[in-house]
């Protein structure tokens, strides 16, 4: 297994690193672990048993570096196997709310004087933490969430991306400069931090996104008060454990497990608190936003929300696209984490032409997927919890009735009673059918015949949503058709719709899949920033000193 740090053996590792020299050279993708390899293998199961005996830890509010226990408890299970305790929680509640606002008050203090530099090397610091846990991490989210061994390594993977990332895209920004320098002025522009933000993130990436709005806050200067998912609060606890071994000051991270409605209300209605960022669905993001909007007293900014809110994906199968390609792209995307991505494909728009034989290809393509317990590395696993599975057995009723089933549609009974679901296809679907149109998040695909490339798009475009999609076809003028006209915040095409790598394919999308706000991209930052113009007139002797020096490269 990989190196488990103590605090004396990270303080020890993490001194050998030249983490200034790091921040200097450019930023590269983690690769992704070869389970096929056996020590990779080996090393998984062996994470796996290591964390199996530390299943059902008791954790602690974290405020301001203090340790919190509450009466009320929030107990995370394995979706494989409900009985199974992963982690119990303290329950943060309303009353909670201003604490941890003070705490994260007085820390912003400090922190936000801290020079960049510093707070890009506590990210690294803390990158290089996860690096070396890796299997580790990658055993807490199958456990905690139902996650087979690629999509956790994709998970723990993504998580190292962002904090690397953000790291060398904050100094970017600090060396931030005005367009243009006025003769006898010196011209700053300073991106400086907000504030005291909350951070509300998913369950189904609850590594990944967790971390990356918090540490692209923190980067910043802001401190956060972090209501992980009530699902997923295990695995927030240990990166908490993280920052705070890689040297994170008490208080710029606040970690509070709560239910929405008591403490994630509280903590968006509070004056003090400068932006939200938040990953979930629409109808919760929708509420942050009209809650944000409203000016409580003492309030004397506009809050800021940055949100994230799911989506309707779909993928474009053309006449003359590689069929092939496209059954396994459908697939994965349809299929990967069990449907439980926003960016997960859960329409396929076929030409007629090519209709009936991509059904059957897919069909026996989709009985292939093997359903099982994650932590055996089965393909398919259990959907998060029961309403979840509830809601997925319901839209699976609803889709009997509008289309043909091709896969699954039943519910996969368990002796560990885990909340399995079949891969489920149905084809013939109207396009303004139910499962068209609405969320599912689960293993549920509507596939739908097209008879135009027009209509394709114009079937493509006819949801709320517009987050992620793809087109496979051989025609360069489709393609660019499609770049042009498929209404979407990451478009892919002759590939997957899920599967954004950080750096490469900024993310976020349109209309009610959120405020677009490219996690992973050049941009993301300045929403946890405001900009600040500085302009210091200069003597004419001074400004003729400073050509002079600039002439002799002084």
């Amino acid at each position: 297994m990989a190196l488990e740090t103590t605090p004396d053996m990270a303080t020890t590792y993490l001194s050998s690193l030249d983490l200034a020299k790091i921040l200097q050279t450019p930023f590269v993708n983690e690769a992704f672990i070869d389970f096929s390899v056996a020590d990779n293998k080996r090393a998984m199961l062996e994470a796996l048993a290591e964390v199996g005996t530390e299943l059902g830890r008791e954790y602690d509010l974290v405020i301001g570096g203090n340790r919190l226990k509450t009466a009320g408890k929030i107990i995370s299970t394995n979706p494989a196997r409900p009985g199974q305790v992963v982690g119990i929680h303290q329950r943060a509640g309303a009353e909670h709310a201003a604490e941890a606002m003070a705490a994260a008050q007085k820390a912003f203090q400090s922190w936000s004087r801290v020079p960049v530099v510093e707070r890009a090397e506590l990210l690294l610091r803390a990158s290089a933490m996860i690096r070396e846990r890796r299997f580790e991490f990658c055993a807490w989210l199958t456990y905690e969430v139902g996650k087979n061994w690629a999509e956790a390594d994709a998970d723990v993977g993504e998580t190292i991306d962002f904090l690397e990332f953000y790291a060398r895209e904050a100094m970017r920004l600090d060396k931030a400069t005005t367009p243009i320098q006025l003769p006898g002025e010196r011209n700053q522009l300073r991106y400086i931090p907000l504030g005291v933000g909350a951070v509300i993130p998913p369950w189904n990436f609850p590594f990944a996104i967790m971390a990356g709005m918090t540490v692209a806050a923190v980067v910043c200067g802001n401190t956060v008060i972090l209501k992980p998912s009530m699902d997923a609060t295990t695995i927030a606890a240990r990166f908490m454990n993280v920052l705070e071994e890689a040297g994170m000051p008490d208080g710029v991270v606040n970690l509070c497990a709560g239910v929405g409605p008591e403490f994630g209300s509280a903590i968006v209605a509070h004056p003090q608190t400068r932006f939200i960022a938040f990953t979930g669905s629409k109808a919760v993001g929708l509420e942050i936003h009209e809650q944000a909007a409203k000016t409580q007293v003492g309030q004397i900014f506009i809050k800021r929300t940055i949100l994230e809110m799911g989506g309707k994906d779909s993928i474009i199968v053309d006449a003359d696209g590689d069929l092939d390609a496209a059954v396994e792209g459908v697939a994965a995307s349809a299929f990967g984490f069990n449907g439980q991505k926003c960016s997960a494909c859960s329409r396929a728009i076929v030409d007629a032409s090519v209709y009936e034989a991509f059904c059957e290809r897919l069909q026996e393509r989709i009985a292939e997927l093997k359903v099982g317990d994650p932590a055996a590395n089965f393909a398919a696993g259990p959907v998060i919890n029961e309403k979840a599975y509830e809601k997925v057995l319901g839209y699976i009723a609803i889709g009997k009735e509008e289309g043909v089933l091709l896969n699954g549609g039943a519910a996969i009974e368990t002796a560990e009673g885990g909340y399995y679901i079949a891969p489920t296809v149905f084809k013939d679907v109207a396009p303004t059918a139910r499962i068209a149109q609405e969320e599912i998040f689960g293993p549920v695909l509507a596939v739908i015949k097209s008879h135009s490339f027009d209509e394709a798009l114009a079937i493509a475009n006819n949801t709320e949503y517009g987050l992620t999609g793809a087109i496979y076809s051989k025609s360069r003028e489709k393609l660019d058709r499609a770049s042009e006209e498929f209404q979407v915040g990451n478009l892919y095409l002759n590939r997957k719709c899920t599967g954004a790598m950080v750096g490469a394919h900024p993310f976020g999308g349109f209309n009610m899949s959120g405020t677009d706000s490219k996690a992973g991209g050049p941009d993301y930052l300045l929403l946890f920033t405001q900009a600040k113009s500085i302009a210091e007139k200069i003597g004419r002797a001074s400004a003729k000193a400073e050509k002079q020096e600039e002439k002799m490269g002084i």
